[in-house]
Parts: C-alpha cells; structure tokens; sequence
C-alpha cells in the first residue's frame, strides 16, 4: 500500500471512529464482546438499559475470535468489555495486553479475592467445579476423596475422560502445578494415564453418558453438564453420583466465566457500572441461569438443578494461577502421554 492509501485508509478509520463517539455522545452506550451465547443474558442486557438508559451494544463469538478482533482495531476497537469463559482464556487476554487494570469497591466487595485478577485486570462473574463421577447404581468407590486419589493404582483400568488439549484438563492441571508443583502434578497425572481405561475421548456430557451407561467407573466433568442434564429431567443426569474433591484439604477445582474492561474503552464508566450491575444479586441469578452455573456472589439464587447437586468448598488458588501454569501443564500432558 503506498503513502496515500495508507493516509486514506487511516483518515476512514479516524472518521469512523468519530462518528461512533459522537454517537456515544448522544446516546450512552456500552459495547460488550462476549462469548457467552445465553437467551438469560439477553434479559440481563435489556435489564441493564433499563435500570440505567445505558444501551448494550453486542457482538458474539468465540473467545480466541473476539480477541484477535480486539487486537486488529487496536486503539480504534469500539469495544467496551470482553466476556469470556476459563480463566485460562482470560489470561491469554491479559497477556495480549487488550485489558486495562481498575478498582472498583463494589467488584472488590463481591467477587471473592480469588476470583478475580489481583491487580484487578478481570473479574469472576460465574463458577464451575470440575468433579469426579461414578455410577449411581454402583456406589461411591471407597478411597475416592480427591483428585490425587485417580492415581492410586486399586483404580487401574476405571477411568475414562477426555482429551488433554481441552482448556478444563488444562486449568485443573495448572492448579495441581500451583500446589503442588510441577514434578508431583506430572506424577499424579501419569498415574491417571496409567489408571485410563480407554485412550481420552469425547466430552464432558459423552464421558456422564459413559459412566451413566456402565462403560467407564470413574470420570472427571464440569459440574454444569450434569445440571444441564438434571435440568431437562434427562434420567441419566440421576444415574451418576458426584464427588466434590479435595474437601478436606484444598478445596474443590473451579474455573470462572469473567470479563475485563479493555484498554482502549471508549466508555469505560459505562463499561465498569455493567460489570457492577452483572454481580447484582438477581443479575448473578440469571448470569448463572443460563449454563447452570454457580454464582461468584454469596447467598444469589441457583437453579433448581445446581441446588440439588450439593454444596461444597472452593479451591481458593487464584484464578490467574491457572492461567500463568497453563504451559507448564501442557508440557506435561505431553510427557506423559495424556492425548
């Protein structure tokens, strides 16, 4: 492209970009770039205009899309906020360098320490536990409590689970990094391996249905797939048992949907009190509805199907741990064969 072209180029791109803020102006908007695709946060959005004359302005689609979107606009993106979920994604985002750092009391109140950035670069806005099931029908194996429990050898040929290049296996990983340290998590996960009773395969809902069935004993799942089940009265939502592990020492593994501020914001006052507003008590309810997930905020109203499911305690590593030991835990799938 020669000199004029470029400066043509850049002089649309300034002229648009100035369109779009004198529309801001006439109009308070917040853009919101969002990977989550839930009928319930279409209620919270339409909410939101209405309890503050806000517009929410959106765009969709999968998180490694919305972040090189970001990155291409560069300082001339409209977007205001970007919504995605696994803190392993959230880190990929920080450390393309798209977020801008804020405090907020209200956020700081709400969101638990460990669910949010420390430097305050995103915030958790929903939970998951990532859980061992068995067959109901079969019982709860004995010395099943934790996640170092899958590699004990009694448990050799009972467990099926899915691949290791999927982002949950890779943060449940990267939180054994962080406690662990690396040589003992690359331990336990080849006793898993060992302990595999077919190569990995499937997902979350093929690994219940397995288990459910009677083909596998033993798998590790995101708690939302089997209240997902539960919720649409699916019979094989009750034919699995759940353990939350690690009760009596770290606490049970969650992974978060968050969402950050982003560095060129044009509406950044408008992007903060959105993000207030989503740790609302009734906003929390919906936020979780929608995947069936559990709130960040205490005492927020679950599903009926997650209420039926239990309680338990958090494993309270900070959620960008997963994110920083994210490679370390691929490198160790990869040296012990977890495919």
């Amino acid at each position: 492209m020669n000199h004029w072209k470029k400066k043509a180029a850049t002089t649309l791109i300034i002229t648009i970009t100035a369109l779009y803020a004198g529309l801001s102006l006439a109009q308070q908007v917040v853009n919101v770039y969002s990977a989550r695709h839930y009928d319930t946060d279409l209620v919270l959005y339409r909410d939101f205009e209405q309890q503050t004359g806000i517009k929410v302005n959106l765009i969709e689609a999968a998180s490694d899309t919305l972040i090189e979107r970001i990155l291409n606009e560069g300082k001339y993106s409209p977007a205001d906020i970007l919504i995605t979920v696994d803190a392993g994604r959230l880190y990929r985002a920080e450390q393309k360098g798209i977020f801008t750092p804020f405090r907020s009391e209200v956020l700081e109140a709400r969101v638990p320490a460990h669910l949010r950035h420390p430097q305050g670069e995103w915030y958790g806005l929903s939970k998951r536990a990532r859980v061992i099931i068995y067959n109901a029908k079969k019982g709860k194996p004995d010395g099943l409590n934790s996640y170092q429990d899958l590699a004990n050898p009694k448990f050799r040929g009972q467990i099926c689970v899915r691949s290791s290049s999927n982002i949950y296996n890779i943060s449940l990983l990267a939180a054994m990094v962080g406690h662990m340290g690396e040589q003992a998590a690359e331990d336990w996960a080849k006793g898993v391996v060992t302990n595999l009773r077919r190569r990995p395969q499937g997902n979350d809902t093929a690994n219940i249905r397995a288990v459910a069935a009677g083909e596998c004993p033993l798998s590790i799942v995101n708690s939302y797939y089997i209240a997902r089940l539960l919720a649409n009265s699916d019979p094989i939502g009750k034919q699995v048992g759940i353990i939350y592990p690690n009760q009596e020492s770290t606490g049970t593994h969650v992974n978060i949907s968050g969402a950050g501020v982003l560095k060129y914001a044009p509406n950044r006052e408008n992007a903060i009190r959105f993000l207030e507003y989503l740790t609302e008590q009734r906003a929390q309810s919906l936020f979780v509805e929608g995947n069936n997930e559990y709130p960040v905020v205490q005492n927020a109203r679950v599903t009926e199907a997650v209420a039926g499911m239990g309680s338990f305690r958090d494993d309270e590593i900070n959620a960008s741990e997963l994110g920083k030991n994210q490679a370390a835990a691929v490198r160790i799938f990869d040296r012990v064969g977890w495919n």
